[in-house]
């Protein structure tokens, strides 16, 4: 039986939007957060400022899966530690210049662009099996890479991006790899809640390391937990993007295919830029930032609706997992 056929399929595929709802509002929340850091730490501070931005969702997020798997949180197997150390690195890297991107280009085109990743599984699975995935899967690649080259206003005479658009396309790169990490028949019988614990862990690890490592002074780390607002949307991208969001993935995608994860996950951008129409004017006055709406061009239209087309279009027939 193929994963097509998995029993709980359409609930696999519903509980996948969901998950790419709450990661959508992760964009225009994040921009907020470094245009507050940008007021509480000054401008200089980038990599800090994107460290900051993450660091501290992660710490909370691994305390609340640990309170939520009680006393027993710490008994974790080895396949467990294994995969969530993986996908852990690879997550931290893609959330690392996903974030820092963010610093550079629109909420939407970073949303869009992210989703890189639904041309590169098909092409890595094709390498590695030695094998063509299908016609299907092609055009929908292609139908995806017209659609990042428009989106991200592809210069074809100079060939090139902006830093944003560039460290969002190599974010999806990472991405790939967590997706790819997660639907491994060798670690079918790992806990969702367990898996999420390891890979949260070592995600906070990292950025707290890189946090620490650039603070340019010790106030710059205890400034932005004065803030009603930093607080709140951090709390915000803890519970609903960070727990809520990973939770989702980590027990619905090995239901269905890695192509077919990766497609669906084309839905994320069009949540981001929704809600990067009104959510930036309301963040504002709420956090006392300039941070406009976005509007909507031809290039997020045309570039997102083959994205989006792409999607629709893997969902007639399934690719098999491999």
């Amino acid at each position: 039986m193929t994963d097509a056929f998995h029993p709980q399929r359409t609930r696999a595929l519903l509980m996948l939007v969901l998950a790419t709802a709450f990661w959508g509002l992760s964009f225009p929340v994040i921009k907020t957060i470094l245009l507050l850091h940008d007021q509480l730490l000054g401008e200089s501070a980038t990599w800090f400022s994107t460290f900051y931005t993450i660091a501290p969702r992660f710490l909370l997020a691994t305390a609340i899966i640990a309170i939520w798997l009680g006393r027993g949180f710490w008994r974790v197997t080895a396949g467990e530690r294994k995969q969530g150390l993986i996908m852990g690195l690879f997550a931290a890297a893609g959330m690392l210049f996903q974030s820092d991107g963010l610093q550079y280009t629109e909420a939407s085109t970073s949303a869009f662009l992210t989703q890189l990743y639904a041309i590169l599984i098909p092409v890595w699975l094709a390498l590695r099996a030695r094998r063509n995935p299908g016609a299907r899967v092609w055009l929908c690649s292609a139908l995806v890479l017209t659609g990042v080259a428009i989106l991200g206003r592809f210069n074809w005479r100079e060939l090139h991006l902006g830093r944003g658009e560039w460290e969002t396309l190599l974010a999806s790169v990472f991405f790939m790899g967590q997706i790819l990490w997660l639907e491994k028949k060798e670690f079918a019988a790992n806990r969702p809640l367990q898996l999420t614990l390891v890979m949260f862990a070592v995600q906070a690890l990292i950025f707290w390391v890189g946090a620490l490592a650039t603070a340019p002074n010790v106030t710059a780390l205890i400034a932005p937990w004065s803030s009603g607002p930093w607080l709140g949307l951090t709390l915000v991208l803890t519970v609903v993007c960070t727990v809520g969001a990973y939770y989702l993935m980590n027990t619905w995608q090995p239901k269905i295919t890695a192509i077919e994860a990766g497609l669906i996950y084309c839905v994320e951008p069009i949540f981001g830029t929704v809600m990067a129409w009104y959510l930036p004017a309301l963040l504002s006055v709420w956090a006392a930032i300039n941070y406009p709406n976005e509007n909507a061009t031809w290039t997020l239209f045309i570039g997102g609706g083959l994205i989006t087309v792409a999607n629709i279009l893997i969902q007639f027939k399934p690719p098999e997992k491999t």
